[in-house]
């Protein structure tokens, strides 16, 4: 038996993001060892792989006693004595049983669980595992600044913490000055907010703004803006907004109901609204502007917009929703998130197709991959990442740069999609 081999497949119900969980630990011949979390986002696309969940009335029924079953009854038996470092041949046995049989929650945290025990089997840090010799590029991040949809009053919530808005820092020369940035743009802004609407609840998101201190969120985007520029950080820091558009279409009416103030609009309406917002404020980030499944309309708005355009519900990791954007011009990026595929390989094989489209691919940890999302980054050849520029995160990151040395390479300006970033 190799020294790679997989000798020990466990996994256990936690809580993670407020929410059931599943974790898997993986071990090899030689002592390695990998730990993953595969859980449920805020926003759920509703073409997302289906999770396992218990029913019932413990967890509200959205315990994970079952993937976890799953994972002892079927993953383990299955996969004991395989090789930890052949990633694909792991994920093609349990795509095998189906992932409709096994729970995309079971399959995506052993997966994972695999490529860090195989990396550690190896011994090599994880985003050498993934990227080779090659991997040495840091992305763009951020750091969240308000999010959640309480400011527009409970009748109209349609999302726990949607939409979300981030800081995006991308002109500057390593990822070290751009973390620094983020945490002393964060701290003044914390600070705006509290003179201006006085203490706001600080969630994962950023700062949430009760219901009734603005009319619209244009104010708030105004007053970001405004902090922005005195910190003499315009052109070198700018804004993401997560709009997660499909949690406030109404289907039955075809209008947009409550998103960025109290207005219905149509998608027309909204669209003009989106296409505005890169030319009134600095942002350089616009996900999921409209619904999930208006492949047409992300076209058009990638079309009239020069900037990074990141699909999420609307591609959800799944390279055949990808092709499909692709082919009609739906965004520019696509929002990695491993564990929404169901396999390493999936997610993989999805970035691949990105990359041979021209598309850039922006790594989110909102599935329970936590600070793997950095070794995913680097690995990856990623020019941006969701957040990740602060706290535990920013940590890794910074890590990663001075394990690198010299060779480290921050992406930068060109890490971003659009016009406005393409080198001249």
């Amino acid at each position: 038996m190799k020294s790679t081999a997989i000798v020990s497949v466990k996994a256990r119900e936690v809580e993670a993001r407020g929410t059931p969980a599943v974790e898997a630990t993986v071990k090899t011949k030689n002592g390695g060892f990998g730990r993953a979390v595969c859980v449920a986002g805020a926003s759920v696309g509703t073409h997302e792989i289906p999770f396992v969940y218990d029913g019932g009335e413990k967890w509200n029924g959205k315990g994970v006693m079952r993937a976890v079953d799953a994972v002892h009854n079927q993953i383990a038996p299955a996969i004991m004595g395989m090789d930890a470092a052949r990633q694909l041949d792991v994920d093609a046995v349990m795509l095998g049983i189906g992932k409709d049989v096994l729970g995309g929650n079971a399959t995506g945290a052993v997966s994972a669980a695999v490529l860090k025990a195989g990396a550690s089997a190896l011994g090599i840090p994880l985003y050498q595992h993934i990227g080779g010799a090659s991997a040495y590029t840091l992305p763009v991040p951020g750091t969240g600044w308000c999010g959640g949809s309480d400011r527009y009053g409970d009748k109209l919530k349609r999302a726990h913490g949607k939409p979300s808005f981030s800081f995006v820092a991308y002109g500057f020369d390593t990822f070290s000055e751009a973390s620094y940035a983020l945490w002393r743009l964060s701290r003044s802004w914390q600070q705006r907010l509290t003179e201006k609407f006085g203490s706001a609840f600080v969630s994962p998101v950023g700062p949430i703004l009760p219901a009734g201190l603005v009319k619209s969120d244009a104010e708030i985007f105004d007053l970001v803006t405004d902090t922005i520029n005195k910190n003499g950080y315009q052109d070198r820091i700018g804004l993401q907004g997560d709009i997660a558009a499909d949690c406030y279409f109404n289907y039955e009416t075809q209008r947009y109901e409550g998103l960025f103030d109290f207005n219905q609009r149509t998608t027309e309406e909204m669209f003009a609204y989106l296409v505005d917002m890169p030319k009134k404020w600095p942002f350089v980030v616009i996900e999921d502007p409209l619904s999930e499944d208006d492949y047409a309309s992300a076209a058009r708005f990638t079309a009239a917009v020069d900037i990074q355009v990141v699909g999420d519900d609307l591609f959800t990791t799944n390279p055949a929703r990808v092709l499909e954007g692709i082919k009609a011009g739906a965004a520019n990026t696509v929002l990695l998130k491993v564990n929404q595929i169901g396999t390493i390989t999936e997610a993989f094989d999805m970035v691949s197709l990105a990359y041979e489209n021209g598309y850039g691919v922006m790594p989110c940890s909102s599935r329970g991959e936590g600070i793997d999302i950095c070794d995913y980054s680097v690995g990856l050849k990623c020019g941006s990442v969701r957040e990740s520029g602060v706290g535990e995160a920013g940590n890794r990151f910074k890590e990663i740069e001075a394990e690198l040395g010299p060779r480290a390479r921050f992406a930068g300006k060109q890490g971003l999609k659009g016009a406005r970033f393409a080198l001249k």
